[in-house]
């Protein structure tokens, strides 16, 4: 969520990190024992000298030595291009799943264990499964950390659902944040109207990254605000904090 976000930038450069957004990179240039990372900032050309350079910008399929044309088998920048049952659009008698499947999926461990379920009951019983991703939660393990599953706004509109969202940009005067020192920490979901179910749910703060897998589980059972409300959690636990959320 773009305002969590912004509130877990305040929250690192308060830690003292240099942190720069928007940059790109330019070249990594050694010098003795030191690297030095030249970029383009929003301030204009910079560089920055240190000990390590890592990059962090995520997976990429290893199917280059596959051979996948010889076997007529299309691919794309993020994998084999598939179909809605992870299978190939090209050469019929191939799946795939995990980081070689362009299925649209975040490259997330447990969106690789529902494709391979989902390849292996096609394989088996033919073409009637279909991955469902409608709750898959993503975490950044920050501090604190963000979490997030479900419907952002943005995409909740464009979808033309009418939803109400609870949103809270600073809760470190909740008991739990006063009780752990926690600065920086807030919450934004979004509410169908009628129904008052939840569509998505997006967490900053300590223990998030447990918080986010009960809206998980009320997501995809389509629990309301009231479901959540009447159910009696442990105290004081990150979970009691739910019903003041919602």
């Amino acid at each position: 969520d773009p305002d969590l976000v912004e509130r877990l930038v305040e929250a690192t450069r308060d830690l003292g990190i240099d942190l720069q957004v928007n940059a790109k990179v330019k070249g990594i240039k050694q010098q003795a024992d030191r690297l030095v990372v030249q970029a383009e900032t929003e301030q204009g050309e910079a560089t920055f000298d240190t000990e390590m350079v890592v990059h962090g910008a995520g997976r990429v399929p290893a199917i280059q030595a596959l051979n996948l044309e010889k076997a007529g088998i299309k691919s794309e920048k993020k994998g084999i291009s598939v179909n809605d049952y992870l299978q190939s659009i090209s050469n019929p008698q191939v799946y795939a799943a995990g980081d070689i499947s362009a299925s649209g999926a975040p490259p997330l461990t447990p969106v690789s264990s529902i494709e391979g379920h989902v390849v292996a009951n096609n394989l088996l019983q033919g073409n009637h499964h279909k991955p469902d991703f409608t709750e898959i939660p993503s975490m950044v393990f920050s501090l604190p950390s963000l979490a997030s599953v479900g419907l952002q706004e943005k995409t909740a509109r464009e979808q033309g659902l009418k939803f109400k969202t609870l949103y809270e940009s600073g809760t470190s005067d909740w008991y739990f944040s006063r009780r752990i020192n926690e600065p920086y920490s807030g919450f934004k979901v979004l509410v169908e109207e009628g129904s008052d179910r939840i569509l998505g749910a997006h967490l900053l703060g300590s223990y998030a990254e447990e918080l986010v897998n009960l809206f998980a589980l009320a997501i995809r059972y389509k629990l309301s605000t009231e479901d959540l409300k009447r159910t009696t959690f442990a105290f004081p636990t990150a979970a009691s904090n739910l019903i003041d959320i919602v």
